[in-house]
């Protein structure tokens, strides 16, 4: 039995304050700066007035003109988000979280822990949660989603297969990333529950609508894929408040920095980098946030400096401060072999081991460098900051 926990408007109570602020009127979240221009998640006065996440910016102004428009914090959503996640494995559950707000896990395994039975671990998810949470259950992942919009803060729900979903609305459909944008062209098409897609032949869905009619017409009939858990990951970051607004060439002596520094953190214990989020906190108000996937595992610093200065780009205004995380790791580094060793490499190899003993000896102090962070600065202390030396690359 897969367990679905819902929090519902996660991201617009985080970024509104409170869920209290939601009482004011009709909100949503305003579109990112440089992405589509589509509302986020939306309150339910302004759901009563037609608006869904994910419509056009133009079409909510128009159906709710007094619609307030709350900037996104992907930053603070992110934290707080982590923090629920974190409650919820301490319970000893393996969770799914295709969206913050949204968590899935297999309930199999948690009763012994939990008294032996669905109820047993209900009870412990939201004794850790300490928060009010929709929770439904089912056989699949859609199954538990759908049990959970139609639960109650003190009542778990269960959605038992194809026939618990026949009367479901195909808005439904929109909580699922693949399967976003269907819900409109059916409502067109006089299809309004998941009962009458799920009657649909299914190579006529196939034909109309592609892979994603496919698993909408399997997610209709209560079928969906395995849960994908997520790996324990450790919290590796490094955090760097900003003089002055920063911007252009400060900026990326500011991600130097920060790759110095996390590359040098003894947690790292050798190990190379798969993913890496880079946040930032805007001078103007709001939060930014982009995730880097390398290509392959990483710890060379200059290689993970061109990776993520691309990233900076799309900083839509100057930061007050910049956040480097590592969000997976990989093994440790595999030593390089140059083509024609005339022993810089083995030098460079002898280096940077002398390096990590003193570190580990005398801290990540033992071993600085230099950095031009602002050459043109009036005060002196902001020309240049001390940042780990890692020694030559071989």
């Amino acid at each position: 039995m897969v367990v679905c926990v819902l929090l519902p408007r996660f991201e617009l109570v985080v970024a509104a304050g409170g869920r209290a602020a939601l009482a004011q009127g009709p909100m949503a979240l305003a579109p990112e700066p440089g992405r589509r221009q589509v509302v986020g998640e939306v309150s339910q006065a302004a759901e009563a007035l037609g608006i869904h996440p994910g419509m056009r910016l133009g079409e909510a102004l128009a159906r709710a003109p007094r619609l307030a428009l709350i900037p996104p914090d992907p930053v603070g959503v992110a934290d707080a988000w982590e923090r629920v996640l974190a409650r919820l494995e301490a319970v000893g559950a393996a969770v799914e979280s295709p969206a913050p707000g949204v968590a899935c896990f297999e309930a199999r395994g948690l009763g012994r822990l939990h008294g032996g039975s669905l109820d047993g671990v209900v009870a412990a998810v939201r004794a850790a949660l300490r928060t009010p949470a929709r929770i439904g259950a089912g056989p699949s992942r859609f199954c538990a989603l759908a049990a959970a919009t139609r639960a109650r803060t003190r009542s778990a729900r269960i959605v038992d297969g194809a026939a618990g979903l026949a009367g479901e609305p195909v808005a439904l459909l929109r909580r699922r990333e693949q399967t976003a944008d269907l819900p409109t062209a059916l409502e067109r098409l006089g299809i309004a529950t998941l009962g009458q897609l799920a009657a649909l032949p299914r190579d006529a869905v196939a034909d109309r609508f592609g892979p994603a009619g496919l698993l909408a017409h399997d997610l209709a009939q209560g079928r969906d894929t395995p849960l994908r858990p997520r790996p324990a990951a450790e919290l590796l970051e490094e955090t760097l408040d900003l003089e002055e607004s920063a911007s252009g060439a400060q900026l990326e002596r500011a991600l130097g920095l920060l790759v110095d520094r996390l590359l040098a953190r003894p947690e790292r214990r050798g190990r190379t980098l798969r993913a890496a989020v880079l946040s930032a906190v805007l001078v103007e108000g709001g939060t930014w946030r982009e995730r880097a996937v390398f290509r392959e595992p990483l710890a060379d610093p200059l290689r993970m400096r061109l990776a993520l200065a691309a990233r900076l780009a799309l900083l839509p205004a100057p930061a007050e401060s910049l956040r480097l995380a590592a969000e997976r790791l990989g093994p440790p580094a595999a030593p390089g072999h140059a083509l024609f060793d005339d022993g810089h490499a083995q030098r460079a190899a002898r280096l940077r081991e002398a390096v990590g003993q003193a570190r580990a000896a005398a801290g990540p102090d033992a071993a600085l460098r230099v950095l031009p962070v602002d050459p043109d600065s009036r005060v002196p202390e902001r020309r240049a900051v001390l940042t780990p030396f890692e020694g030559p690359r071989g």
